[in-house]
């Protein structure tokens, strides 16, 4: 029978979420139920609730997610009740023409639940990236579902699901940072810092952070940044990394921030032929302007990472298997542990600067 859990839903543009009662269907022959353990609140529910991605009010917000498999659909075979899980957005359908070129990770086709969950009074609800899991339980396609190591903290584990993923994947998978390489990342902040551990995971033998905000670099540092740069105001960045590199620029700059401004440092803090990597997103109203001759004196490559260039069923276990070995430190993007009734201050905290990542925690472990 279908079932009836709190879920944060936001029902207008830039108004306060609410928990609310959310009526979660029984699985169809695709989909899963999954009883949500722990889900990061990422800027990107923050810019559902402002309107920035659609206007498919009301939305279940929440994406960053890892829980256990209650229940599956007659014509699940991916996982089965009691798997641990962590929730991922790019479900990846195997027919499409990325697929066939073996670009499983431009996927053009990717699933999501078919049936929807809804209001009390039947309004059906829009989960954030087809995920929707602050809320108790939730209703995703199985190709959702990843499985990993069940021994992985959930708040932790979760974080794959969204920004630490597309961070990681930025520098190691997008740029494709090598053993020796230099390295400078702008914006410091969950994305940023992700991709800060993603090139010290890949042999970076320096990594440069950049930000504005002093707390931000101390992030940096605390997951592997080499040098820090406080930019702002009488700053050039791309003097600044060169500085840093004997005078040449980094092999690969990525920009988390993903404004037209920052972009240009990252083309210009590069070496010869180096790769820029764009990670944050743009508004789509943003517009840049540069002299197209230097785009080929410059030689190189400008990339766009789209989830970290991920494959959820390849990174995800490999990343948490890393973090249990203590070889990657996930745990310090954990901020705060926080309860569901806890969003809408999470995202005060967001426009603050004052987390890497505040995490709703669901059952035993709520702290509310």
């Amino acid at each position: 029978m279908p079932q009836t859990v709190k879920g944060v839903v936001s029902r207008a543009k830039g108004a306060p979420v609410e928990l609310v009662d959310v009526v979660v269907p029984d699985p169809g022959p695709a989909e899963v139920v999954v009883q949500i353990q722990a889900c990061g609140v990422c800027h990107t529910d923050l810019a559902y609730r402002d309107g920035n991605i659609t206007d498919q009010w009301p939305f279940l917000l929440g994406h960053e997610a890892a829980g256990t498999v209650e229940a599956v659909g007659s014509a699940v075979t991916h996982v089965e009740p009691g798997d641990f899980v962590v929730l991922n957005w790019r479900a990846v359908c195997g027919e499409c023409r990325a697929c066939r070129k073996g670009k499983q990770q431009y996927c053009c086709n990717t699933f999501n639940a078919e049936q929807p969950m809804t209001l009390t009074d039947g309004t059906a609800l829009t989960p954030a990236l087809g995920i929707g899991a602050f809320i108790e339980k939730t209703l995703v396609h199985q190709g959702q579902c990843t499985k990993v190591n069940p021994a992985a903290d959930p708040a932790v584990a979760g974080l794959l699901g969204c920004g630490v993923m597309a961070g990681i994947g930025a520098a190691v998978h997008t740029g494709a940072v090598a053993r020796g390489d230099a390295v400078a990342v702008i914006g410091c902040g969950g994305v940023g810092s992700a991709a800060v551990a993603g090139a010290r995971l890949a042999g970076a033998s320096v990594v440069i952070g950049v930000d504005v905000d002093q707390r931000k670099l101390d992030w940096a540092k605390d997951l592997g940044a080499t040098h820090t740069i406080l930019s702002g105001e009488g700053v050039h960045v791309p003097e600044a990394v060169k500085a840093l590199t004997g005078g040449f620029g980094a092999d690969v700059v990525i920009d988390a921030v993903g404004r037209p401004e920052t972009w240009e440092q990252a083309f210009y803090a590069r070496d010869l032929a180096g790769v820029v990597v764009l990670v944050g997103v743009p508004s789509p109203t943003m517009r840049l302007e540069m002299p197209l001759l230097d785009f080929f004196s410059h030689g190189g490559s400008l990339k766009s990472a789209w989830y970290g260039d991920c494959l959820p069923e390849r990174d995800f276990p490999a990343l948490v298997d890393l973090s249990l070995q203590g070889r990657l430190p996930l745990e310090k993007f954990v901020t705060e542990r926080i309860g569901v009734g806890d969003v809408e201050e999470a995202f005060h905290a967001i426009h603050e600067g004052r987390v890497l990542r505040s995490v709703v925690v669901f059952g035993a472990n709520n702290p509310g």
